[in-house]
């Protein structure tokens, strides 16, 4: 997974779905193993994951709350988001995007 650069992600550009993390997040280790599966199987999604320690503006602006959560945008607009302070499972993850509205 791509890791969120400011100097060179445009989050205005295109489908992307933000992981939000932190490296202390026990809970972000626990979705690591299958975060690759996910976004292999969603190719129409560019997955960026964004540190909520290094990036706290970003992840205050989206009003991320708690970690893992996810926040999908298509060209810059919100269109869904997976927001909470539990641990997500790989299903939940995938029904997720499965009920984004994509046009």
């Amino acid at each position: 997974m791509k890791k969120y650069d400011p100097s060179s992600t445009n989050l205005q550009i295109g489908l992307k779905i933000l992981t939000f993390t932190a490296t202390w997040c026990g809970d972000c280790k626990f979705i690591e193993p299958f975060m690759p599966i996910i976004e292999k199987n969603n190719p129409n999604f560019e997955f960026i994951e964004v540190d909520i320690d290094k990036y706290s503006e970003l992840a205050n602006n989206f009003r991320i709350k708690g970690i893992p959560s996810f926040v999908a945008i298509n060209e810059g607009e919100e269109i869904g988001r997976f927001v909470n302070g539990d641990r997500k499972t790989k299903p939940e993850i995938e029904n997720f995007i499965k009920g984004l509205s994509v046009k």
